[in-house]
């Protein structure tokens, strides 16, 4: 899947509306790194409310477990940042909300934080459905904190788009 660095934020979060409006769906999200940049980009469309329905930023590990409902286990074995807590992020989200379809994004924007196994710029993403299985995906991403927030969000909101043009939701 491309990085999709053409689009702006303002572009995809459009594209975004267009492609759940068309198919009736409803979003949530799940955010840590982004801290609402998803939701924020996607508020900044009007009429938004008709396809958006809520975003949960849950940057610390006790609000990911307290509002999504992942397990501290999970958390415990193979980190925030990881596949297994962006899958746990999304479920939660969807769960948590009146969405048909949610996404979720966890990763380490910088300066620090980062590690041999995973270095500033790792990003873990996961996405689900009402009728659609958890899929994740883990991306690295290069640049400033700034950037690498912009980008994940820019990937969350493109992929979004690519699952609900291509599946049945």
């Amino acid at each position: 899947m491309a990085k999709h660095p053409d689009l702006t934020l303002t572009e995809a979060a459009t594209q975004l509306g267009l492609a759940l409006r068309a198919h009736g769906l409803m979003l949530a999200m799940a955010e840590s790194c982004t801290g609402g940049m998803v939701a924020e980009a996607i508020t900044s469309i009007p009429g938004s409310s008709s396809w958006f329905d809520r975003c949960f930023v849950t940057y610390s590990n006790a609000a990911k477990v307290d509002m999504l409902g992942v397990y501290s286990q999970t958390l415990e074995q193979f980190g925030a940042v990881s596949e297994q807590t962006a899958a746990e992020m999304a479920t939660g989200a969807l769960k948590n909300s009146a969405a048909q379809i949610a996404g979720s994004i966890t990763g380490i924007a910088g300066p620090d934080g980062g590690s041999p196994e995973k270095p500033v710029g790792t990003v873990c993403f996961a996405w689900t459905g009402n009728n659609l299985p958890v899929s994740t995906s883990t991306q690295h991403f290069d640049g400033d904190r700034n950037s690498i927030r912009q980008q994940a969000a820019i990937f969350m909101m493109a992929s979004l788009i690519e699952r609900i043009n291509t599946k049945n939701t």
